[in-house]
């Protein structure tokens, strides 16, 4: 459930401007997710979490791109729980993912950093992750796979 749960904070705060834990939590029970504030606070520090500067003087919560290695761990951690498989067609990755993940592991390949990933387009439980070229996608999806189906 923290998996799920710390995902759906990622996603949440990587799509909406949110700018108080109580927010963030109106936010998570909407969909589905029965939390405290002391858990969401907990999960902050877990996710660390920073709040930025927005245009009006506001401030929101963002995940500041990091090589720290716990932030890392932490991505490869969703990517690992919410994959479920993929198929290539040409230069295009197709991920599946556990239904309501999608979004979560799409920003776990982004956080991977893969120069040979031009984008990647999240639903539900599928994402399109295209490449430059066939011989790109095949790289990756090595790449992915050893992510997947390590220890």
């Amino acid at each position: 459930m923290k998996i799920a749960r710390q995902s759906k904070i990622i996603e949440l705060v990587n799509h909406f401007v949110i700018e108080t834990q109580e927010e963030l939590v109106h936010r998570l029970q909407e969909n589905g997710f029965e939390v405290t504030q002391a858990t969401i606070s907990r999960d902050i520090r877990d996710l660390k979490l920073t709040k930025v500067s927005i245009p009006g003087g506001k401030q929101k919560y963002a995940i500041l791109p990091s090589k720290e290695t716990n932030l890392s761990e932490k991505y490869i951690r969703i990517f690992k729980n919410g994959y479920s498989g993929m198929d290539r067609a040409g230069n295009m990755i197709v991920l599946k993912t556990l239904t309501g993940m999608a979004m979560a592991v799409a920003a776990a390949v982004d956080a991977m950093d893969f120069d040979e990933v031009v984008g990647c387009i999240a639903g539900d439980d599928t994402i399109f992750c295209a490449t430059r070229t066939e011989a790109d996608a095949i790289f990756v999806m090595e790449r992915l796979s050893k992510v997947a189906h390590s220890q």
